[in-house]
């Protein structure tokens, strides 16, 4: 068979020693090329349309909310804030407006001046996210409001006028005397949390938030009917209501099956808040843009607020979403009644174990108990950075949370102390330890430190943190402090801050946290009466 020209070419080529080119390489789609270039293309502009587009929509969310003086930041009243980095706390406020559309649709409103905050609400969100906790406060809880700047609600700002703290008064009152400012720091003062986002909502905004959701829902075992507004649901058994409903079921403040406290209010608002949560957050509300810009529109419509814009609301939205309704906790502060004045008597001792539970993240009524992660390795231990020599000022690095955690407290007997002198009272050694041995504590030694020291100190080897933190809940002050050379002995050095007091310490078995200073915080048993409802409680009782 004769060679085509083509062959017969190539082998004159390579008989004269040149090289054929290779071969052009044709691309068998075309059209597919073009057609996947012109998609990525579009979906480029696409892409920056929608990211201009959502920009400009954040942008005009955000003129139309109302920004307010509201926050105290650094304040002295918050505890422990070093545990509280990282979590979102807003104050949340209903606002009793007796001022335009708001007086219309206030009920029995029209009869008095000026702004109450009618519902307060405490919502914590630790930084990880694993849970929410909303803490209600009675309006009528009875504080000394601080001293503040008037208000002036008509124009949402503050006077020159400085009005001096006054006790015996009302929550709600420190809203209408002065604002917002007034109100956090009377709140920041009886919580301790580090409050750092304040939204505001009046009647108005609350109902159409409701309405643009479609309603909410609820359930009532009998009908409801309210003294001042009259009938408000008609029909008992679970259904949805209406803004104008929703908002006669949280304010109503008569219902003569509720008696005449406070706490059935609270609790419907806790109740509608943890629907109108359900519903905002459900699918049909989240896959609809129509319905949810209508709910952030109304939202950011009738609000006020500070440190809070939509794109912070957003971001917050997306880093809850592995947050069921089951890990929704709502408390209720206690009191011990009302006064001759009518005003509700906080149990303080109640509330601070209350919102201890809340900045050491301990478990509440029906949440499960995490692991605690007070043990530590004997490698975790020895690779702890160790001063060696006695280090009589107090570590320039206190230990992590991670490094100390969490222990039981153990029996007195079992922990042998050394009481060392670092102040300048005589004698204070020998009585103390006197103390210390009435509890049961093994005193080991007692003598003078080398110096003076300023700040209390127990120190302790590694292995011995149970028994450090047991000696430390005697001394709520005194700071721990990692060292070596101890052996199975703890030692207190006693300091010039240190005032004789030794109280009795934590009972076998109780929950020793360390914060990250090194300071021991005993925790408190919650009232057994606490009042709780847990978003995810469906139930009609």
């Amino acid at each position: 068979m004769s060679d085509s020209p083509e062959r017969g070419a190539d082998r004159v080529a390579r008989q004269v020693g040149v090289v054929a080119a290779p071969p052009r390489i044709r691309h068998r789609h075309p059209k597919l090329l073009i057609v996947s270039r012109v998609f990525v293309a579009l979906a480029a502009i696409f892409a920056l349309i929608l990211t201009g587009s959502m920009w400009n929509y954040v942008r005009n969310t955000d003129a139309n909310l109302t920004v307010v003086e509201a926050l105290d930041w650094g304040s002295i009243d918050v505890r422990s804030p070093e545990e509280q980095v990282g979590d979102e706390t807003f104050l949340v406020v209903g606002v009793d407006n007796r001022a335009g559309i708001n007086a219309e649709i206030g009920g029995t409103g029209w009869q008095h001046e000026g702004a109450r905050s009618d519902t307060i609400m405490l919502v914590n969100l630790p930084a990880d996210r694993h849970r929410v906790v909303v803490v209600s406060f009675p309006r009528d809880l009875n504080i000394t409001r601080p001293a503040c700047d008037r208000w002036d609600n008509d124009t949402a700002t503050y006077t020159n006028e400085r009005v001096p703290s006054e006790p015996n008064r009302k929550l709600n009152d420190a809203y209408y005397t002065g604002g917002p400012k007034c109100l956090i720091r009377a709140v920041q003062r009886i919580s301790g949390l580090n409050i750092n986002r304040f939204v505001g909502i009046d009647f108005n905004g609350f109902q159409h938030m409701v309405d643009t959701l479609g309603g909410v829902e609820v359930c009532v075992t009998q009908p409801m009917f309210d003294d001042e507004l009259g009938l408000i649901i008609p029909e008992a058994g679970r259904q949805t209501i209406n803004g104008a409903t929703a908002l006669d079921y949280v304010r109503a403040r008569r219902v003569p099956a509720e008696g005449t406290n406070d706490y059935g209010r609270i609790n419907r608002q806790q109740v509608l808040l943890s629907s109108l949560l359900r519903e905002a957050l459900s699918n049909k509300t989240l896959f609809d843009p129509n319905r949810l810009n209508r709910f952030i529109d109304a939202f950011t419509t009738h609000t006020f607020v500070e440190n809070v814009d939509t794109q912070s609301l957003l971001m917050l939205a997306r880093s809850m979403q592995g947050v069921d309704a089951g890990q929704v906790t709502f408390l209720t502060i206690p009191t011990a009644g009302p006064n001759e004045v009518m005003n509700e008597i906080p149990r303080e001792a109640d509330i601070d174990a209350i919102f201890d539970a809340i900045i050491y993240e301990w478990p509440l009524p029906g949440e499960e108990r995490s692991a605690s992660n007070g043990d530590q390795s004997d490698d975790a231990s020895e690779s702890q950075s160790d001063s060696g020599p006695v280090d009589d000022a107090p570590p320039t690095s206190a230990p992590s949370r991670s490094e100390i955690g969490e222990f039981e407290s153990v029996t007195p007997s079992s922990v042998n102390v050394q009481v060392s002198n670092g102040s300048n009272t005589i004698g204070v050694a020998s009585t103390t330890a006197s103390a210390l041995a009435g509890y049961g504590f093994q005193i080991y030694s007692v003598g003078d430190h080398s110096r003076v020291v300023n700040q209390t100190i127990i120190r302790y080897s590694p292995g011995n943190e149970a028994d450090a933190a047991t000696l430390a809940s005697s001394f709520p002050d005194a700071k721990m402090q990692r060292t070596r050379g101890l052996g199975s002995i703890v030692e207190i050095i006693l300091g010039t801050d240190f005032d004789a007091t030794v109280i009795e310490p934590a009972t076998i078995g109780t929950a020793l946290p360390v914060s990250p200073d090194g300071t021991v915080v005993p925790r408190r048993d919650l009232p057994a009466d606490l009042a709780v409802t847990n978003a995810g409680d469906l139930s009609c009782t």
